[in-house]
Protein backbone atom coordinates (compact mmCIF):
# COMPACT_ATOMS: atom_id res chain seq x y z
CA UNK A 1 0.00 0.00 0.00
CA UNK A 2 2.97 2.33 0.78
CA UNK A 3 4.47 1.63 -2.44
CA UNK A 4 1.17 2.84 -4.46
CA UNK A 5 1.41 6.14 -2.39
CA UNK A 6 5.04 6.53 -2.92
CA UNK A 7 4.01 7.00 -6.91
CA UNK A 8 0.88 8.89 -6.67
CA UNK A 9 2.49 12.11 -7.27
CA UNK A 10 4.59 11.41 -10.30
CA UNK A 11 4.07 10.22 -13.55
CA UNK A 12 7.34 8.36 -16.10
CA UNK A 13 8.98 9.33 -18.89
CA UNK A 14 7.44 7.45 -21.53
CA UNK A 15 11.10 6.17 -22.97
CA UNK A 16 13.44 5.74 -20.14
CA UNK A 17 10.53 5.23 -17.45
CA UNK A 18 12.56 7.79 -15.36
CA UNK A 19 10.28 9.55 -12.73
CA UNK A 20 8.65 12.99 -13.30
CA UNK A 21 6.86 15.19 -11.51
CA UNK A 22 3.36 15.69 -11.81
CA UNK A 23 3.29 19.13 -13.34
CA UNK A 24 5.91 18.27 -15.77
CA UNK A 25 4.64 19.23 -18.94
CA UNK A 26 6.76 16.61 -21.52
CA UNK A 27 6.39 13.54 -21.31
CA UNK A 28 9.83 12.63 -21.84
CA UNK A 29 12.50 13.50 -19.42
CA UNK A 30 15.28 16.05 -19.77
CA UNK A 31 18.03 13.58 -21.10
CA UNK A 32 15.85 11.82 -23.53
CA UNK A 33 14.12 14.81 -24.74
CA UNK A 34 17.79 16.08 -25.64
CA UNK A 35 18.81 12.25 -27.05
CA UNK A 36 15.32 12.70 -29.13
CA UNK A 37 17.03 15.78 -30.51
CA UNK A 38 20.38 14.85 -30.91
CA UNK A 39 19.08 12.10 -33.28
CA UNK A 40 17.09 14.37 -35.22
CA UNK A 41 20.32 17.26 -35.56
CA UNK A 42 22.25 13.89 -36.97
CA UNK A 43 19.90 13.63 -39.63
CA UNK A 44 19.74 17.22 -40.76
CA UNK A 45 23.06 17.74 -40.76
CA UNK A 46 23.59 14.78 -42.67
CA UNK A 47 20.97 15.84 -45.12
CA UNK A 48 23.01 18.93 -45.95
CA UNK A 49 26.66 20.76 -45.58
CA UNK A 50 25.45 23.45 -42.31
CA UNK A 51 27.35 24.96 -40.05
CA UNK A 52 26.34 25.32 -36.28
CA UNK A 53 24.77 28.47 -36.54
CA UNK A 54 22.21 27.11 -38.99
CA UNK A 55 21.53 23.62 -36.72
CA UNK A 56 20.90 26.14 -33.71
CA UNK A 57 18.64 28.06 -35.78
CA UNK A 58 16.50 25.72 -37.51
CA UNK A 59 16.52 23.90 -34.07
CA UNK A 60 15.54 26.89 -32.07
CA UNK A 61 18.02 25.53 -29.39
CA UNK A 62 21.39 27.74 -27.93
CA UNK A 63 24.90 27.53 -30.01
CA UNK A 64 26.39 26.32 -26.33
CA UNK A 65 24.02 22.72 -26.94
CA UNK A 66 25.79 21.87 -30.60
CA UNK A 67 29.11 23.02 -28.99
CA UNK A 68 28.69 20.97 -26.31
CA UNK A 69 27.78 17.94 -28.58
CA UNK A 70 30.85 19.18 -30.67
CA UNK A 71 33.52 18.82 -27.77
CA UNK A 72 31.94 15.45 -26.80
CA UNK A 73 33.02 13.96 -30.09
CA UNK A 74 29.20 13.38 -30.71
CA UNK A 75 29.46 16.08 -33.98
CA UNK A 76 32.30 16.73 -36.14
CA UNK A 77 32.88 19.37 -38.65
CA UNK A 78 33.75 18.67 -41.91
CA UNK A 79 37.60 20.01 -42.69
CA UNK A 80 36.82 23.15 -44.24
CA UNK A 81 38.14 26.16 -42.93
CA UNK A 82 35.13 28.44 -42.86
CA UNK A 83 33.43 26.04 -40.40
CA UNK A 84 36.28 25.65 -37.55
CA UNK A 85 35.29 28.90 -36.38
CA UNK A 86 35.73 28.30 -32.57
CA UNK A 87 36.99 25.37 -32.09
CA UNK A 88 40.52 25.24 -31.06
CA UNK A 89 43.13 22.31 -28.90
CA UNK A 90 43.08 23.01 -24.98
CA UNK A 91 46.16 22.70 -24.61
CA UNK A 92 48.50 24.12 -28.58
CA UNK A 93 45.31 26.26 -29.73
CA UNK A 94 44.82 25.26 -33.27
CA UNK A 95 41.50 24.66 -34.91
CA UNK A 96 40.13 21.28 -34.44
CA UNK A 97 37.12 19.44 -35.33
CA UNK A 98 35.83 17.60 -32.55
CA UNK A 99 36.81 17.07 -28.86
CA UNK A 100 39.16 19.17 -26.65
CA UNK A 101 42.46 17.68 -27.82
CA UNK A 102 43.90 18.39 -31.73
CA UNK A 103 45.66 14.49 -32.85
CA UNK A 104 49.11 16.06 -32.57
CA UNK A 105 48.77 16.72 -28.46
CA UNK A 106 46.58 13.78 -27.73
CA UNK A 107 48.98 11.73 -28.85
CA UNK A 108 51.59 13.54 -27.08
CA UNK A 109 50.07 13.67 -24.06
CA UNK A 110 48.95 9.94 -24.17
CA UNK A 111 52.63 9.01 -24.70
CA UNK A 112 53.44 11.20 -21.22
CA UNK A 113 50.88 9.04 -19.55
CA UNK A 114 51.87 5.75 -20.85
CA UNK A 115 55.49 7.12 -20.30
CA UNK A 116 54.54 7.96 -16.62
CA UNK A 117 52.70 4.86 -16.15
CA UNK A 118 55.99 2.72 -17.37
CA UNK A 119 58.54 4.40 -14.84
CA UNK A 120 56.01 3.69 -11.77
CA UNK A 121 55.76 0.04 -12.60
CA UNK A 122 60.06 0.00 -13.13
CA UNK A 123 59.80 0.59 -9.12
CA UNK A 124 56.70 -0.83 -8.30
CA UNK A 125 58.50 -2.54 -4.93
CA UNK A 126 58.57 0.90 -3.90
CA UNK A 127 54.74 1.92 -4.25
CA UNK A 128 53.03 -1.21 -2.84
CA UNK A 129 50.20 -0.60 -0.60
CA UNK A 130 50.24 -1.15 2.93
CA UNK A 131 48.51 -0.07 6.01
CA UNK A 132 50.59 2.98 7.92
CA UNK A 133 50.25 1.65 11.46
CA UNK A 134 51.45 -1.64 10.22
CA UNK A 135 55.32 -1.27 10.99
CA UNK A 136 55.57 -5.14 9.34
CA UNK A 137 55.93 -5.95 5.35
Amino acid sequence: MERALLFENVKFCSICRGALPLDYEDELCPACKENQLFSEVKEYIRAGDVTEYQVAEYFNIPRRLVKKWITEGRIEYKEEEEKLDALHCAHCGTPITFGHLCQKCYRELNNLERAGFAAFQEGADDHRMRFLDNEEE
